[in-house]
């Protein structure tokens, strides 16, 4: 009896580890069934929004390891996921929702974001629990990039990010990854920071904050990238200044993307600093656009046209440029690399309108994940772009038309 009892028990064990390996490969391959069917800008934006609000309720979990057997074992030593990968998920989501209801009034989609912050925030605004690692600050940019919210009433909860920030400068004074790799400068702390410490010093009037993000992005350009190339590395080492990782790692690029043009975007009160990284701004724009495949994507490995597409990459290149494009001499060229860009995503997005086939969760400096799959980075992104995209697109219109009208007139007088 006893033995036919643990006879039962291990075959139900069983069942179960082979059901948690194999069920996620068989949902991939049947959401995959006729991937890339959308043709519609208009109709995929509204598909993948609605994927967004529901994943920021609801954020799909996103492996720290490329493990794909045994993955119960993964989960049981608390490898499975963490919530520093979870703060730049969600953030991402809020982003791009926050560009879409700056167009669509959906209270919907407004009710899924309040309900999110008070998951995050209590009564008063504050963390229900406060971030540990500057991945954090992404989250709280997103916060301050929402229109319809009293920002202010967050005001401990975005001083809390920027004393974890002021925690991480090191003895160069710029902002360490990890407290406990204090030698290192990542790319993806650009992306990180520079955005919420612009914002965040622009609107309590804190100086010391956007010469941070100023030093940040200075530093990591002075000894971080391929000089000829201007293509970012994974990591420099601060001691001797030697790059570490590989040059051209492709969501690398978009960490520093985002870092970049974001912070450029923030400096409307501050000209000398704005102009001076205007120039990076340009010169990237330039390095993205001949790196860019011709279906439009962006590869995990930039620099080598046998490495896979990544969705990840090509949404937050594909925002750099469509912003990058207020540069008038460059406008044309980035509005058509964003076009491209769109057009791959719309190739790759499942029916139920998650976007797929993005590079996983990176492991260590110069390792890179094998799995290319969902990930809510990219979701919110692609929701961002193509909003920002649509705004950008109908405000070039207008202003043809506008131009159009008056030379009409003129004609008129004239006559």
């Amino acid at each position: 009896m006893i033995f036919d009892i643990l006879i039962s028990i291990s075959c139900l064990f069983i069942l179960i580890v082979i059901t948690m390996d194999v069920f996620p490969s068989i949902t991939n391959w049947v959401l995959r069934l006729r991937i890339g069917r959308y043709r519609d800008k208009y109709k995929w934006n509204n598909v993948i929004t609605k994927k967004g609000g529901d994943w920021l309720l609801r954020t799909p979990k996103i492996k720290v390891t490329d493990n794909t057997r045994l993955v119960f074992i993964d989960i049981l030593k608390g490898n499975y996921s963490n919530n520093a990968i979870q703060h730049w998920q969600e953030a991402s989501l809020l982003l791009g929702l926050s560009e879409y209801l700056k167009v669509n009034k959906d209270r919907e989609i407004e009710k899924a974001v309040i309900k999110y912050l008070n998951k995050k925030f209590d009564e008063n605004g504050k963390w229900r629990a406060v971030p540990k690692y500057i991945d954090g600050a992404i989250l709280a940019y997103a916060i301050m990039k929402l229109d319809f919210i009293n920002k202010d009433h967050y005001k401990e909860a975005f001083d809390e990010i920027w004393k974890l920030i002021i925690d991480h400068v090191g003895k160069d004074g710029t902002v360490e990854y990890r407290s406990f790799m204090k030698s290192y400068r990542y790319v993806d702390t650009i992306g990180f920071i520079c955005p919420f410490l612009i914002s965040y010093g622009k609107r309590y009037k804190r100086d010391e904050c956007i010469e941070l993000a100023i030093k940040q992005i200075c530093e990591f350009e002075k000894y971080g990238m391929l000089c000829d190339y201007f293509i970012p590395c994974h990591v420099y080492k601060i001691e001797n200044k030697i790059p570490l990782g590989m040059f051209g790692w492709g969501r690398g690029l978009g960490w520093y993307a985002i870092g970049l043009i974001d912070s450029w975007n923030e400096l409307t009160e501050y000209p000398e600093y704005k102009k001076m990284l205007e120039k990076s701004v340009r010169r990237f724009a330039t390095t993205a656009m001949n790196l860019q495949q011709e279906n439009g994507s962006w590869n995990w490995c930039v620099t080598r046209n046998e490495s896979r597409p990544d969705s990840s990459t090509t949404a937050t290149l594909g925002w750099f440029l469509v912003n990058a494009a207020k540069i008038k001499d460059i406008s044309d060229e980035c509005l058509a690399s964003s076009k491209c860009a769109i057009e791959y995503l719309m190739k790759v997005t499942r029916r139920n309108g998650a976007i797929d086939f993005s590079q996983g969760d990176t492991k260590d400096i110069g390792v890179y994940s094998t799995l290319f799959n969902i990930l809510p980075f990219t979701q919110g992104f692609s929701i961002r772009f193509i909003n920002y995209y649509h705004r950008r697109i109908n405000k070039s219109n207008n202003i043809i038309i506008e131009g159009i009208n008056e030379e009409k007139d003129l004609l008129k007088k004239t006559v």
